[in-house]
Order: structure tokens, then C-alpha cells, then sequence
């Protein structure tokens, strides 16, 4: 059997550099190495391609940068006579079947990598540009999901003109549109980055600054008393969702360090939650999905209010963790399908894309 050749990207200039990282190394550690050829290239924090082949270890630890091979030529554009691929010292070329980004944040879920790989002609794992940037970007997203008649929490929105020069305005108007706890959240960042939960006046302020360090537009939500539910997603046209879990947050909310380094928090796979609750909210994850236009895969998060037990949409995640912690990988194992075979689903739906 003739083996793909699969390249891995990861690292890359955004806040969630190390996850990636993280993520990368137990995609490697899994993917099934006698069917495909991986090769591993990795972005640096400031923007550097550099070719990397060795442990996951080195990749997960931050070691690669100072292991990488500097000689090994990248190239995703196709111009002239120069092959689309990975050209190594000797002169040898290995073309690249199918792109595999594990890129989380800007620069890698927000659609402009996929922007590339477009150009290059290449099939690439994950959502299309669109859906990336549309599952990027809270505040679209939010209105996206309002037109396809989805339940979200009251929000309100502000940017870092506005508030910079009027703040005491920004501050009087969100205010009026929220009660306290507010979540005060970047528009366009991920796993929990620039995050903060708000009670008063000042931690808000002092929220927004924070978050305005992302971002220079802030989306701002009713806080609840609240069940975290997440459902991951898998599929092109014909979509499938997989049982929902619980995160049961060590703190005020699920935030980075819980999500990736401590793993304090505990989940329930399935969640305690009643049969038609379930099929609403595996129902809600595929339309979400749909609705921006995704591909390949996604979670899909939501609230439960534990007083009134509304299921509210939060947000989709188009490049989801796949740490050893993470619930996409979770989620599908208690679905039925394992870590390998999801790595498996991903390549063949990038594969079909291009059909």
C-alpha cells in the first residue's frame, strides 16, 4: 500500500502557540505511521517555516526550534518550476497529499492559513476559509447564529476606539444591556485567552483592558449559573455529532491552565443530561456547524442554565485541542470512535473536499 504523505503544521504566532504544541505531539504520537509518511513543520512565535523530524517529545517541550533542520526547503506555492513540497538537502522532493494544521488561534483557525492552502492546491484537514473565520471571530459568529435562530445569552460588543475614547460611556451602556457576572471575552481568540469573569465595575474595566490586549474588538456576555456542555462534530456534507460532555469547571469557568496544563477540572462523558436535551443540543452542533459552512470538524459549545435549564449555543471551535485532556478526542472515544480512526476520518474528509 502506497503510504500519503501527511504534513503536520503547528506552532505559529498567536497566543495559543504552545497548545499547539501540545496538540501536535499527541497527533503524532497516534497517527498510524504505516499508512502515512508524516512529516512535521513547525511556525515559531514569530512567524519562521522551519522543517522538523524527531520526537514528539521535542515538539510538545519547544525543543524542535533549536532542533530543526534550517536546510530543508518549504514551499506551499506553486510558481514555475518549483514543486509544491518539502525539499531536502540532497535535492530529493516529498509532495505533500494532505495538510494537516494544528493551529489554534489567529493565524491558524481564523482562515488565513486556509487562505494558503487554497493557493497551493494542496487538501488540507479542518474547516475551509470561511467557516474558519467566520468560527473565529465570536462577534460574526454570534450574528450567524441569530439568523439560523440558535438561543444564545444577551451580548453586547465594543472595540478599542470606542472605549478608548469613551469610556465611561462604554462602561454606562454595557451596564445597562447586562447584569453582573459579565464574561468579558477577545473577539477573536481561543481556548480561553483573555478571558475574564466580571462582578463589579472595576474588574470589568480592568477585564476589557485585558482582553483589548488580543484583540481591539470585545464581545461581552450575560453571565448564568451555568452547565458547560461541549459536542464535537466530525464530517463534510453528511455530519455527525457525537454524545455530549460535561465539563465540570475547577473555577469560576473552564479557563486555559484547566483546558491544557493543570487538568484540575472533571467531565461526565455522557453528560447527566435527559435523552431530549441530548438530541437538541447534538441537533443545535450540526446545524451551528452547517450554518458556517464547516467541514471536516469542530466543537461545539454550550450552556445549560441549571435554574430554568435553557440550552444556549456559546461558541464553535474550528480546530479543537487534541491534547491528551481534550474532549474532541473524549467525546468521540465514549461515541465510539478512537483516536487513530479519528485521525483517519480527518485525512479521508480532507481528501473528499478536493473531489
Amino acid at each position: 500500500m502506497t503510504k500519503l504523505n501527511v504534513a503536520l503544521i503547528f506552532g505559529g504566532k498567536s497566543g495559543e502557540h504552545e497548545v499547539s504544541l501540545l496538540s501536535t505531539a499527541s497527533i503524532y504520537k497516534h497517527i498510524d505511521k504505516n499508512k502515512y509518511n508524516v512529516f512535521t513543520i513547525g511556525i515559531t512565535k514569530d512567524g519562521k517555516w522551519m522543517y522538523y523530524e524527531g520526537s514528539e517529545e521535542n515538539i510538545k517541550n519547544g525543543e524542535w526550534v533549536n532542533l530543526a533542520n534550517k536546510n530543508v526547503e518549504i514551499n506551499l506555492i506553486p510558481s514555475g518550476s518549483r514543486e509544491v513540497g518539502i525539499r531536502f538537502e540532497d535535492g530529493r522532493v516529498e509532495n505533500i497529499d494532505v495538510l494537516f494544521p494544528v493551529l489554534h488561534g489567529p493565524y491558524g483557525e481564523d482562515g488565513t492559513i486556509q487562505g494558503l492552502f487554497e493557493i497551493s492546491q494542496v487538501p488540507y484537514v479542518g474547516c475551509g476559509v470561511l467557516a474558519s473565520s467566520v468560527g473565529m471571530d465570536k462577534l460574526v459568529c454570534k450574528k450567524v447564529f441569530s439568523q439560523i435562530g440558535l438561543p444564545q445569552v444577551e451580548y453586547t460588543y465594543t472595540n478599542k476606539w470606542e472605549f478608548d475614547n469613551n469610556t465611561n460611556q462604554e462602561l454606562d451602556n454595557i451596564e445597562n444591556k447586562l447584569k453582573y457576572p459579565i464574561f468579558v471575552k477577545p473577539a477573536n481568540m481561543g481556548s480561553s485567552v483573555g478571558i475574564s469573569k466580571t462582578t463589579n465595575r472595576e474588574e470589568l474595566l480592568d477585564g476589557i483592558n485585558e482582553a483589548l490586549k488580543y484583540d481591539s474588538r470585545i464581545v461581552l456576555e450575560q453571565g448564568i449559573n451555568a452547565r458547560e456542555i461541549e459536542v464535537a462534530v466530525l464530517g463534510n456534507y453528511d455530519v455527525k455529532a457525537s454524545i455530549a460532555g460535561e465539563i465540570k469547571p475547577a473555577k469560576d469557568f473552564y479557563d486555559y491552565e484547566d483546558k491544557y496544563l493543570d487538568g484540575a477540572s472533571t467531565y461526565d462523558i455522557p453528560a447527566k443530561i435527559d435523552q431530549n436535551t441530548m438530541s437538541d443540543i447534538r441537533r443545535m452542533a450540526i446545524e451551528a456547524f452547517k450554518g458556517i459552512d464547516g467541514k471536516g470538524l469542530s466543537r461545539v459549545d454550550f450552556f445549560i442554565d441549571k435554574d430554568s435549564g435553557e440550552v444556549f449555543i456559546n461558541e464553535i471551535n474550528t480546530l479543537p485541542g487534541f491534547t491528551n485532556i481534550s474532549m474532541y478526542p473524549k467525546m468521540w472515544e465514549k461515541t465510539g470512535l478512537n483516536y487513530e480512526d479519528i485521525i483517519d476520518n480527518l485525512i479521508k474528509l480532507a481528501l473528499d473536499s478536493k473531489k
